[in-house]
């Protein structure tokens, strides 16, 4: 069962999106909250697998949110920003913060359950229609500090084709499919991956592997 949290100050769109989660049995919804310090106390509470984040509300906002329970709650839960194409500077900071991807307000209820499937399993679930868009925004003027560029060169042969990989956004199986290696094995190179570049998840690596590229 996969434990889920709604942060949004629209009490529509938590109605719409609770309805949409009643749909999967194997997700579970275990509360609601209006503002970003409400849904960082009930991420300390209620223990969620996911929280779905909306990063404009009152009081506190979700990266601010995003942030503190990245950063503060031990094993903290995967957490999916809801954004528009206006809040791109938002976005950014969320993945940076921790963030395990990010989905258009707009986007249909397989998208959402899949995405939470998906964070849930430990990879990054990005809004197609907008990650090129943000990456290349990220990387407008690209630079890697002297720590980066040593840490991009400790990884092994391998560990940069899987990077490749993660930079392309395809998952573990993709990945194992391509490079005929066992999904088991993807997964420790990742793991491998995001010890040495200090990445806490997909996305932060794929950005600094998007920024190497372009540096190149």
């Amino acid at each position: 069962m996969i434990k889920v949290l709604l942060a949004d100050d629209d009490v529509i769109v938590r109605e719409g999106l609770s309805t949409i989660l009643d749909i999967a049995d194997e997700i579970h919804l275990v509360g609601q909250v209006s503002d970003g310090a409400q849904a960082v106390e009930a991420a300390r509470s209620l223990q969620p697998d996911v929280i779905l984040m909306d990063i404009r509300m009152p009081r506190v906002d979700g990266l601010t949110a995003t942030t503190a329970i990245c950063s503060e709650i031990p094993n903290p839960p995967k957490v999916i920003m809801l954004t528009t194409f206006g809040q791109d500077d938002y976005v950014r900071c969320a993945l940076q913060a921790g963030a395990a991807g990010f989905l258009l307000k707009d986007c249909g209820p397989e998208v959402l359950l899949q995405a939470i499937r998906v964070v849930h399993a430990g990879e990054a679930m990005l809004a197609p229609a907008v990650t090129q868009r943000l990456i290349r925004s990220y990387t407008a003027l690209p630079h890697l500090s002297a720590e980066q560029q040593q840490a991009l060169h400790t990884l092994s042969p391998r560990e940069r084709q899987v990077l490749e990989g993660i930079r392309q956004g395809k998952s573990n199986a993709d990945i194992a499919t391509e490079l005929f290696m066992s999904e088991g094995t993807v997964k420790s190179h990742v793991s491998s991956i995001f010890n040495k570049l200090g990445a806490a998840n997909r996305v932060q690596a794929a950005l600094l592997a998007y920024t190497a590229r372009l540096t190149e």
